[in-house]
């Protein structure tokens, strides 16, 4: 006896709708916000259900942006993300995991600098609605936080006062359109 099986359905990011932020602390008294201008990824389904699907995506590392010309160098730089050596940073083998209604944990290998840590994020479902030229979008927004110095970014400086420049953990919040392919 046969079984049906569901049919697999591929969702790529829609940059043009989409953002991946961080914001780090600076001197642990304020909050410096930076983003990424060019990524790419998505997500593999079974049929129309998130539940369980595949997630990847790769983030160009040269395209930080914190609105600092001289700080995003330093970003750059040996220092941080080495971005000519690491050109970029990977998530890989993530699964979306349903944990509510519109809620849901996703899990995968996300790599900085050729280190490689398992990561847990929270996503939530934003919905699924068909644009007003007939393609199919979903939703969701990402956030989670990293220790950057697990992932080989341990640059730091300590101030005369001994506190801290950067803060060991980076805040991730990612707004993600996807467009079924």
């Amino acid at each position: 006896m046969e079984t049906a099986s569901a049919t697999k359905t591929t969702w790529k990011i829609d940059n043009m709708h989409s953002e991946v932020q961080f914001k780090v602390k600076h001197l642990v008294i304020s909050t410096v916000t930076g983003m990424f201008q060019k990524f790419e990824g998505g997500l593999e389904t079974e049929g129309e259900d998130f539940n369980q699907a595949e997630a990847h995506f790769a983030i160009d590392v040269a395209s930080i942006n914190t609105n600092v010309a001289d700080r995003d160098a330093h970003l750059r730089s040996a220092d941080f993300f080495d971005a000519e050596k690491y050109p970029f940073i990977k998530f890989e083998n993530g699964t979306l995991h349903r944990t509510g209604e519109d809620s849901y944990k996703l899990v995968g290998d996300l790599t900085m600098k050729n280190t490689t840590k398992k990561v847990e994020l929270t996503a939530e479902y934003g919905g699924t609605m068909v644009d007003g030229y007939g393609f199919t979008k979903a939703g969701f927004e990402i956030s989670g936080k990293v220790n950057r110095k697990e992932f080989g970014l341990t640059w730091d400086m300590v101030t005369e006062a001994g506190g801290v420049v950067v803060g060991d953990y980076v805040h991730l919040a990612l707004n993600i359109q996807l467009g079924k392919a």
